[in-house]
């Protein structure tokens, strides 16, 4: 597609994003929080355009998993022209959370 698939969020990804911020603005610095934002709108872009650009899960291979940055990972799947972002997963916060 020439601009790009649609991306919307699902509740549990908003919830943590959400949760994401509360925890970035009490322990990084505005600067660390701005590049993890930068990183995310920018890994946000490259999935709109080419949603087949990050790989499959192992476990669920219709779910795509792109690095965000050393800490986070947005998963994901598509279909048609809308991209659905499922979960924002913080690798630091809690090893034992992640379920894709």
């Amino acid at each position: 597609m020439a601009n790009g698939y649609k991306v919307s969020w699902t509740r549990k990804a908003l919830n943590d994003l959400n949760s994401l911020i509360e925890f970035l603005e009490e322990n990084w610095s505005e600067k660390e929080i701005s590049q993890f934002s930068e990183n995310l709108d920018h890994t946000i872009e490259l999935i709109s355009k080419n949603p087949k650009i990050f790989p499959a899960s192992r476990k669920k291979p219709v779910i795509r998993r792109a690095v965000v940055d050393k800490n986070n990972v947005l998963y994901y799947r598509y279909q048609k022209q809308t991209v659905e972002l499922l979960t924002l997963y913080a690798t630091k916060r809690d090893p034992n959370q992640r379920k894709i």
